[in-house]
């Protein structure tokens, strides 16, 4: 008879041996969905984008919206973002997904602004649809009040948490639209240090002042001494420089007169050397069709040096400088060169919106001081023999000196290095407490 009994207990073990490994699995389950359920550790997954809509129109406005979108990405190494609007050329390079070009877009006064209007009209409707398609999380405009404050109205209406960076120049003219800041922006994000107290004064308490964008950022890539060389000018004479502005307009109006004061200025200062900074937004072919038109262009051609994409070189080389109203005007302020602010509009715009402005000075700089440290020459004050005055006086070793520590005060004002950081992680936390309400 065949003994069975030993393979009976084989068969015994290898099942008993079954259900351990059984239990041993199910325990291991259930381990892993305890501590999935009640720990919150799960396995990883791709992290939802946070989309944001950023609108600029202007030059500056361009710039320093794209500073702050390379802020927030260095801010949120974790967060992936999404972002898309109303670009300039420093937008689309920092990665902004167009959806209006604003480049043809940064235009002034009352007929350019009316010949443009179709252009503004279907820009207007391109965000807006934009902006209800793709519901971000925030809408960050970015000064360019015009057109911002309107498009402010209308995409809070439809529930959207819009965020200003960089006020509008309430303080300076048309203040009454203190009450489109307070009914459709949730937050004002500001860079000159007098506007939370201006707006806090009219009841708008959502602003904070994050510093100017421009502090401890403006620097010279070379000295002075390689920047004439470059330009066979001779670092031991005076040298003075012309900002006529970055708008084609500009130079055709402030161009002229600071033409003819450099030609007054070599009258009587024979040793001065001038240079012409050209705009990065504009070519130096439109600044020498100007000078070749000038009555004395021969003689100019001879002195003056036209310089492009050298705005900060050409600022920090210089013993004293003649700036077109505008944020050029700050960064010769942080650069130390003492200044003369110098604006010019057609007649019509100067009669029709000169008239508008309430602020005390034209000026950042002397906005920001709140005091005239600088000159202002505007409109029919702009001439050569006022110009040529002021730049002469300027060149006077005593009150150089005098500017250069009045404009130190005006950079100490401006607020700390990392203006932008700070306004990315303002932007960044909006849109984090909007997510958990």
């Amino acid at each position: 008879m065949v003994n069975l009994w030993p393979l009976v207990l084989d068969r015994s073990a290898w099942e008993q041996d079954q259900r351990s490994k059984a239990q041993d699995q199910r325990f291991t389950i259930h381990l892993l969905f305890t501590i999935y359920q009640f720990t919150a550790i799960s396995f990883p997954t791709v992290a939802e984008k946070i989309r944001l809509m950023i609108v600029a129109g202007e030059p500056s406005g361009d710039a320093h919206a794209a500073a702050l979108v390379r802020a927030l990405r260095d801010l949120a190494s974790d967060d992936q973002f999404d972002f898309f609007g109303a670009t300039g050329p420093a937008m689309r390079a920092a990665g902004v997904e167009t959806i209006v070009r604003s480049d043809n877009l940064a235009i002034m006064g009352i007929v350019e602004v009316a010949r443009a209007l179709p252009k503004f009209l279907s820009a207007f409707r391109d965000l807006k649809r934009a902006a209800v398609k793709n519901q971000p999380a925030a809408v960050v405009l970015v000064d360019w009040p015009e057109f911002n404050l309107r498009l402010a109205k209308t995409l809070h209406q439809r529930g959207l948490n819009v965020i200003y960076y960089i006020s509008p120049q309430l303080w300076a003219w048309r203040s009454s639209r203190v009450r489109n800041i307070r009914r459709d922006v949730d937050l004002l994000l500001t860079i000159l240090p007098f506007e939370p107290g201006w707006y806090a004064e009219r009841g708008v308490k959502h602003v904070e002042f994050v510093g100017h964008p421009l502090a401890g950022e403006v620097s010279a890539r070379y000295g002075r001494e390689e920047f004439c060389s470059l330009h066979n000018l001779d670092h031991t004479r005076p040298i003075v420089s012309l900002l006529p502005g970055g708008r084609h307009k500009e130079l055709q109006r402030i161009l002229p007169p600071m033409l003819d004061g450099a030609v007054v200025v070599s009258q009587r200062r024979p040793d001065v050397q001038f240079v012409l900074v050209v705009a990065p937004s504009r070519s130096p072919e439109e600044a020498k069709e100007i000078l070749a038109a000038h009555r004395k262009s021969a003689a100019l051609m001879q002195r003056i040096r036209i310089t492009h994409r050298e705005t900060r070189e050409a600022l920090a080389a210089s013993d004293a400088a003649a700036v077109a109203s505008g944020t050029a005007t700050l960064e010769a302020a942080l650069l130390g060169t003492p200044l003369v602010i110098v604006y010019k509009e057609s007649a019509i715009n100067w009669h029709t919106l000169g008239r508008l402005i309430i602020a005390e000075h034209y000026g950042l700089v002397n906005l920001v001081a709140e005091k005239r440290i600088v000159t202002e020459l505007m409109q029919n004050d702009l001439n050569g023999e006022r110009l040529a005055a002021e730049l002469i006086a300027l060149l006077d070793k005593e009150r150089n000196a005098t500017l250069r520590a009045q404009l130190q005060d005006v950079v100490t004002r401006l607020g700390d290095q990392g203006a932008s950081g700070r306004a990315a992680e303002r932007v960044l936390a909006a849109v984090k407490e909007c997510e958990r309400r």
